[in-house]
């Protein structure tokens, strides 16, 4: 017989569903550093990335115990979906919060480059970077952003990214070239400026 730690993510899913704990302490373990590494590279803020982390596994939780999650993909595909949903509302709602003005006040020592080495202009057009990469993976193929994103943001190899995707280490390697000539080209098309 079979341990917990020997299933499937979707055998495991499909157990905790109906009632075994223990099943999905096997699912948090299993994908807990990638998940949390994942998000701690979207946010740059680890306190943050932290209670996002428990947020999506919140979430994954009430969905699966409502009967509500269907297995039309991998399990670790869908928890980092919603990990990245829960990031950008997140970012949403910090921008659409009120903010106070330092317009025509007193010079702001707290913002100066002399004094630090990165100011809040810096901290702004690297969000604004960030948040462009992010739309340009989105337009690429399907299977061009899957590779760029698990190489990125997940820090695979490309030896483990083609066994993830059943393809060969070339085919992994070319589809990030072609990401990367894409991303190069839509950036161009669309005037976006990657760098400070």
């Amino acid at each position: 017989m079979q341990t917990l730690a020997q299933l499937s993510d979707d055998k495991l899913v499909h157990l905790y569903a109906n009632g075994n704990n223990e099943a999905f302490d096997v699912l948090l373990e299993r994908h807990k550093c990638r998940l949390l590494s994942y998000i701690v590279l979207l946010t740059a803020d680890r306190q943050l990335a932290e209670d996002i982390f428990q947020e999506t596994f919140v979430k994954a939780i009430v969905t699966i115990r409502q009967g509500n999650y269907t297995e039309t993909g991998k399990f670790s595909a869908w928890i980092t979906r919603i990990a990245r949903n829960l990031v950008i509302d997140h970012f949403r709602q910090m921008k659409n919060e009120p903010t106070i003005s330092a317009d025509g006040g007193e010079v702001d020592i707290l913002n100066r480059r002399e004094l630090s080495d990165v100011t809040i202009e810096d901290d702004i057009i690297d969000l604004q970077i960030r948040d462009d990469v992010r739309r340009l993976i989105r337009q690429l193929p399907a299977v061009q952003r899957q590779v760029l994103v698990l190489r990125y943001y997940r820090n695979l190899s490309f030896k483990e990214i083609a066994e993830m995707t059943n393809v060969s280490i070339n085919t992994a390697l070319g589809r990030m070239r072609y990401a990367i000539l894409n991303m190069r080209r839509l950036a161009q098309e669309h005037n976006i400026v990657l760098t400070r």
